[in-house]
Protein backbone atom coordinates (compact mmCIF):
# COMPACT_ATOMS: atom_id res chain seq x y z
CA UNK A 1 0.00 0.00 0.00
CA UNK A 2 1.57 3.51 -0.92
CA UNK A 3 1.63 6.56 1.54
CA UNK A 4 -1.40 8.17 -0.40
CA UNK A 5 -3.53 5.23 0.30
CA UNK A 6 -2.51 4.65 4.06
CA UNK A 7 -3.09 8.44 4.83
CA UNK A 8 -6.80 8.43 2.97
CA UNK A 9 -7.29 4.91 4.77
CA UNK A 10 -6.36 6.15 8.08
CA UNK A 11 -9.64 6.56 10.14
CA UNK A 12 -7.75 9.62 12.09
CA UNK A 13 -5.21 11.77 11.61
CA UNK A 14 -1.77 10.18 10.64
CA UNK A 15 1.26 10.48 12.13
CA UNK A 16 4.65 10.40 9.89
CA UNK A 17 8.56 12.29 10.96
CA UNK A 18 11.55 13.38 8.91
CA UNK A 19 14.60 11.65 9.64
CA UNK A 20 18.10 12.71 8.46
CA UNK A 21 20.93 10.43 7.68
CA UNK A 22 23.78 10.35 9.96
CA UNK A 23 26.79 12.87 9.75
CA UNK A 24 29.54 11.12 7.40
CA UNK A 25 31.44 8.79 9.69
CA UNK A 26 28.73 8.20 12.08
CA UNK A 27 26.89 4.88 12.82
CA UNK A 28 23.10 4.33 11.64
CA UNK A 29 22.78 4.07 16.34
CA UNK A 30 21.08 7.68 16.02
CA UNK A 31 18.75 6.81 13.35
CA UNK A 32 17.37 3.99 15.31
CA UNK A 33 17.38 5.71 18.58
CA UNK A 34 14.86 8.69 17.24
CA UNK A 35 12.81 5.69 15.19
CA UNK A 36 11.91 3.48 18.49
CA UNK A 37 11.32 6.83 20.63
CA UNK A 38 8.27 7.43 18.17
CA UNK A 39 7.50 4.17 17.67
CA UNK A 40 4.29 3.78 19.86
CA UNK A 41 2.48 6.29 17.37
CA UNK A 42 2.58 4.32 14.72
CA UNK A 43 4.24 6.48 11.78
CA UNK A 44 2.47 5.46 8.75
CA UNK A 45 5.53 6.77 6.96
CA UNK A 46 9.16 7.92 7.90
CA UNK A 47 10.59 10.97 5.30
CA UNK A 48 14.29 10.48 4.99
CA UNK A 49 16.31 13.68 3.63
CA UNK A 50 19.03 14.13 0.98
CA UNK A 51 21.96 16.27 1.30
CA UNK A 52 23.49 17.32 -2.06
CA UNK A 53 27.72 17.80 -2.08
CA UNK A 54 29.01 21.05 -0.96
CA UNK A 55 32.71 22.58 -2.01
CA UNK A 56 35.21 22.85 0.35
CA UNK A 57 38.68 23.48 0.65
CA UNK A 58 41.19 20.72 1.61
CA UNK A 59 44.96 21.09 2.08
CA UNK A 60 46.87 18.60 -0.84
CA UNK A 61 50.43 17.20 -0.39
CA UNK A 62 51.75 20.38 -1.73
CA UNK A 63 50.49 22.47 1.03
CA UNK A 64 48.01 24.03 -1.25
CA UNK A 65 44.37 24.64 -1.03
CA UNK A 66 42.61 22.96 -3.30
CA UNK A 67 38.38 23.19 -3.83
CA UNK A 68 36.10 19.35 -3.43
CA UNK A 69 32.97 18.26 -3.28
CA UNK A 70 32.05 16.45 0.12
CA UNK A 71 28.58 15.22 0.92
CA UNK A 72 28.01 15.36 4.74
CA UNK A 73 25.64 13.43 4.92
CA UNK A 74 25.22 10.22 2.03
CA UNK A 75 23.45 7.16 2.51
CA UNK A 76 19.86 8.45 2.06
CA UNK A 77 19.21 4.99 -0.16
CA UNK A 78 20.73 2.44 2.05
CA UNK A 79 19.40 4.40 5.34
CA UNK A 80 16.17 4.08 4.23
CA UNK A 81 16.29 0.17 2.86
CA UNK A 82 17.71 -0.68 6.64
CA UNK A 83 14.73 1.35 8.28
CA UNK A 84 12.45 -0.42 6.13
CA UNK A 85 13.70 -3.89 6.68
CA UNK A 86 14.04 -3.68 10.32
CA UNK A 87 10.73 -1.56 11.15
CA UNK A 88 8.24 -2.77 8.41
CA UNK A 89 7.60 0.75 8.08
CA UNK A 90 6.79 2.66 4.56
CA UNK A 91 9.47 5.10 3.86
CA UNK A 92 9.84 7.83 1.82
CA UNK A 93 13.46 8.75 0.48
CA UNK A 94 13.79 12.45 -0.45
CA UNK A 95 14.72 12.82 -4.30
CA UNK A 96 15.96 16.05 -5.11
CA UNK A 97 17.40 18.51 -8.32
CA UNK A 98 19.90 19.97 -6.15
CA UNK A 99 23.39 18.41 -6.50
CA UNK A 100 22.35 15.64 -8.75
CA UNK A 101 22.58 14.59 -12.17
CA UNK A 102 19.71 13.43 -14.33
CA UNK A 103 21.70 9.81 -14.55
CA UNK A 104 22.45 10.09 -10.72
CA UNK A 105 18.98 10.45 -10.29
CA UNK A 106 18.04 7.43 -12.43
CA UNK A 107 20.60 5.39 -10.68
CA UNK A 108 19.20 6.08 -7.41
CA UNK A 109 15.64 5.22 -9.33
CA UNK A 110 17.42 2.04 -10.08
CA UNK A 111 18.82 0.47 -6.67
CA UNK A 112 14.87 2.13 -4.97
CA UNK A 113 13.09 -0.31 -7.62
CA UNK A 114 15.89 -3.22 -6.44
CA UNK A 115 15.16 -2.45 -2.88
CA UNK A 116 11.30 -2.77 -3.23
CA UNK A 117 11.14 1.26 -2.31
CA UNK A 118 8.33 2.58 -4.43
CA UNK A 119 7.24 5.78 -2.09
CA UNK A 120 9.24 9.12 -2.91
CA UNK A 121 8.98 12.89 -1.83
CA UNK A 122 10.43 14.83 -5.27
CA UNK A 123 12.24 18.41 -4.52
CA UNK A 124 14.07 20.95 -5.88
CA UNK A 125 16.04 21.25 -3.04
CA UNK A 126 18.45 24.20 -1.62
CA UNK A 127 20.93 26.03 -3.51
CA UNK A 128 25.35 24.80 -2.67
CA UNK A 129 26.37 27.12 0.31
CA UNK A 130 28.80 29.07 -2.20
CA UNK A 131 25.94 30.11 -4.61
CA UNK A 132 24.35 32.84 -5.15
CA UNK A 133 21.28 32.08 -7.09
CA UNK A 134 20.54 28.07 -8.10
CA UNK A 135 22.65 26.44 -10.46
CA UNK A 136 21.32 23.03 -11.63
CA UNK A 137 23.51 20.19 -12.22
CA UNK A 138 20.84 18.02 -13.53
CA UNK A 139 16.89 19.59 -13.35
CA UNK A 140 16.43 23.28 -12.49
CA UNK A 141 12.78 22.74 -10.84
CA UNK A 142 11.21 19.84 -9.64
CA UNK A 143 8.64 19.69 -12.38
CA UNK A 144 11.20 18.46 -14.71
CA UNK A 145 12.33 16.15 -12.18
CA UNK A 146 8.73 14.39 -11.70
CA UNK A 147 8.81 14.37 -15.33
CA UNK A 148 11.87 11.86 -15.40
CA UNK A 149 10.05 10.07 -13.04
CA UNK A 150 7.16 9.42 -15.00
CA UNK A 151 8.45 8.51 -17.97
CA UNK A 152 10.56 5.86 -15.09
CA UNK A 153 7.66 4.66 -14.45
CA UNK A 154 6.40 4.25 -18.02
CA UNK A 155 9.47 2.05 -18.45
CA UNK A 156 11.87 4.48 -19.96
CA UNK A 157 15.05 5.52 -19.55
CA UNK A 158 16.81 8.80 -19.76
CA UNK A 159 18.34 7.83 -23.39
CA UNK A 160 14.49 6.60 -24.19
CA UNK A 161 15.54 2.83 -24.32
CA UNK A 162 12.51 1.12 -22.95
CA UNK A 163 13.03 -1.35 -19.16
CA UNK A 164 13.47 -5.10 -20.39
CA UNK A 165 11.47 -6.00 -16.79
CA UNK A 166 8.40 -4.22 -15.61
CA UNK A 167 8.54 -2.10 -12.22
CA UNK A 168 6.40 -1.21 -9.60
CA UNK A 169 5.46 2.58 -10.12
CA UNK A 170 6.57 5.25 -7.94
CA UNK A 171 3.86 7.14 -6.07
CA UNK A 172 5.08 10.42 -4.88
CA UNK A 173 4.25 13.58 -3.54
CA UNK A 174 6.15 17.02 -3.63
CA UNK A 175 6.58 20.45 -1.86
CA UNK A 176 3.75 22.97 -1.12
CA UNK A 177 4.44 26.49 0.70
CA UNK A 178 1.73 28.25 2.63
CA UNK A 179 3.54 31.20 3.16
CA UNK A 180 4.71 31.03 -0.64
CA UNK A 181 8.39 29.81 -2.05
CA UNK A 182 11.30 32.24 -1.39
CA UNK A 183 11.76 32.63 -5.43
CA UNK A 184 8.52 32.97 -6.07
CA UNK A 185 7.21 36.36 -7.16
CA UNK A 186 3.35 35.87 -5.73
CA UNK A 187 1.14 33.12 -4.37
CA UNK A 188 -0.86 33.25 -7.47
CA UNK A 189 2.63 31.91 -9.03
CA UNK A 190 3.00 29.37 -6.24
CA UNK A 191 -0.17 28.03 -6.56
CA UNK A 192 0.21 27.31 -10.50
CA UNK A 193 3.05 25.71 -10.02
CA UNK A 194 1.29 23.27 -7.04
CA UNK A 195 -1.82 22.64 -9.19
CA UNK A 196 0.78 22.10 -12.12
CA UNK A 197 2.79 19.32 -9.98
CA UNK A 198 -1.17 17.78 -8.77
CA UNK A 199 -1.69 17.60 -12.41
CA UNK A 200 1.41 15.86 -13.30
CA UNK A 201 0.81 13.03 -10.98
CA UNK A 202 1.85 14.41 -7.54
CA UNK A 203 -0.50 12.05 -4.89
CA UNK A 204 -0.09 14.67 -2.38
CA UNK A 205 1.48 17.86 -1.22
CA UNK A 206 4.02 18.70 1.81
CA UNK A 207 4.23 21.89 3.26
CA UNK A 208 7.29 23.62 4.36
CA UNK A 209 6.92 24.05 8.48
CA UNK A 210 4.77 26.96 9.34
CA UNK A 211 4.24 28.30 13.07
CA UNK A 212 0.23 29.73 12.35
CA UNK A 213 -2.63 27.30 10.96
CA UNK A 214 -4.06 29.90 9.74
CA UNK A 215 -2.19 30.35 7.09
CA UNK A 216 -2.23 26.24 6.28
CA UNK A 217 -6.32 26.92 6.43
CA UNK A 218 -6.22 29.78 4.03
CA UNK A 219 -3.58 27.87 1.74
CA UNK A 220 -5.85 24.53 1.64
CA UNK A 221 -8.92 26.82 0.93
CA UNK A 222 -6.71 28.47 -2.04
CA UNK A 223 -6.19 25.09 -3.09
CA UNK A 224 -9.38 23.91 -3.66
CA UNK A 225 -10.59 26.68 -5.09
CA UNK A 226 -7.92 26.58 -7.98
CA UNK A 227 -8.74 22.42 -7.81
CA UNK A 228 -6.02 21.17 -6.18
CA UNK A 229 -7.82 18.03 -4.43
CA UNK A 230 -4.98 15.73 -2.87
CA UNK A 231 -4.13 15.39 0.51
CA UNK A 232 -2.52 18.65 1.80
CA UNK A 233 0.03 17.13 4.44
CA UNK A 234 1.04 19.88 7.47
CA UNK A 235 4.70 19.98 8.43
CA UNK A 236 5.22 21.40 11.83
CA UNK A 237 8.25 21.38 14.25
CA UNK A 238 8.45 22.16 18.00
CA UNK A 239 11.19 24.95 18.24
CA UNK A 240 13.59 23.31 20.60
CA UNK A 241 16.58 26.54 20.96
CA UNK A 242 16.32 30.07 21.69
CA UNK A 243 17.69 31.43 18.69
CA UNK A 244 15.21 29.21 16.32
CA UNK A 245 12.69 32.40 16.93
CA UNK A 246 15.18 33.93 14.23
CA UNK A 247 17.00 31.31 12.59
CA UNK A 248 13.86 29.78 11.50
CA UNK A 249 12.06 32.52 9.75
CA UNK A 250 15.32 33.18 7.85
CA UNK A 251 16.50 30.02 6.65
CA UNK A 252 12.54 28.81 6.14
CA UNK A 253 10.71 31.79 5.05
CA UNK A 254 8.42 31.07 8.26
CA UNK A 255 6.83 33.83 10.09
CA UNK A 256 6.72 32.86 13.88
CA UNK A 257 3.27 34.79 15.32
CA UNK A 258 3.64 37.35 17.91
CA UNK A 259 2.01 35.63 20.77
CA UNK A 260 5.03 32.39 19.92
CA UNK A 261 7.48 35.40 19.38
CA UNK A 262 6.86 37.13 22.37
CA UNK A 263 6.77 33.83 24.69
CA UNK A 264 10.42 33.14 23.35
CA UNK A 265 11.62 36.31 23.45
CA UNK A 266 11.46 35.57 27.82
CA UNK A 267 13.24 32.78 27.28
CA UNK A 268 16.01 32.68 29.27
CA UNK A 269 17.69 29.15 28.04
CA UNK A 270 17.04 26.99 25.98
CA UNK A 271 15.44 24.45 28.12
CA UNK A 272 12.62 27.52 28.33
CA UNK A 273 12.69 27.40 24.78
CA UNK A 274 11.82 23.67 24.53
CA UNK A 275 8.70 24.14 26.55
CA UNK A 276 7.71 26.84 25.01
CA UNK A 277 8.00 24.88 21.64
CA UNK A 278 6.14 22.05 22.61
CA UNK A 279 3.61 24.09 24.33
CA UNK A 280 2.92 25.91 20.70
CA UNK A 281 3.59 22.42 18.74
CA UNK A 282 0.61 20.79 21.10
CA UNK A 283 -1.77 23.72 20.42
CA UNK A 284 -0.77 23.79 16.35
CA UNK A 285 -1.33 19.64 16.41
CA UNK A 286 -4.49 19.65 18.30
CA UNK A 287 -6.40 22.56 16.34
CA UNK A 288 -5.00 20.45 12.79
CA UNK A 289 -6.73 17.55 14.02
CA UNK A 290 -10.04 19.24 14.86
CA UNK A 291 -9.76 21.04 11.85
CA UNK A 292 -9.53 17.49 10.08
CA UNK A 293 -6.44 17.44 8.29
CA UNK A 294 -5.63 13.61 7.21
CA UNK A 295 -1.96 13.34 8.61
CA UNK A 296 0.46 15.55 10.52
CA UNK A 297 4.09 15.60 9.48
CA UNK A 298 7.01 16.34 12.16
CA UNK A 299 9.94 17.78 11.09
CA UNK A 300 12.10 16.45 14.04
CA UNK A 301 15.55 17.50 13.76
CA UNK A 302 17.28 18.19 16.63
CA UNK A 303 13.64 18.17 18.35
CA UNK A 304 12.59 14.41 18.87
CA UNK A 305 12.55 14.08 22.56
CA UNK A 306 9.46 17.23 21.93
CA UNK A 307 8.54 15.56 18.91
CA UNK A 308 7.97 12.78 21.61
CA UNK A 309 5.85 14.74 24.04
CA UNK A 310 3.86 16.48 21.59
CA UNK A 311 2.63 12.94 20.17
CA UNK A 312 1.40 11.45 23.30
CA UNK A 313 -0.94 14.61 23.94
CA UNK A 314 -2.35 14.39 19.99
CA UNK A 315 -2.03 10.82 19.05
Amino acid sequence: MSVVEKIKSAKSTAFSFELLPPLKGNGIEMVHRTIDALLEFDPKYINITTHRSELAFKENAQGLFEQVAERHRPGTVAIAAAIQNKYKISVVPHVICSGFTREETEYALIDLQFLGITDLLLLRGDKARHERDFSPTGHRFATELQGQVNNFNKGLFLDETKMKSPIVPFSYGMACYPEKHEEAPNMESDLFYAKQKVDAGAEYLVTQMFFDNQKYYDFVEKCRAQGINVPIIPGIKPITLKNQLTVLPKIFRSEIPEEFATELKKCNSDAEAVEVGVEWCTKQAKDLITYGVPSIHFYSMMATQSVKRVAKEVF
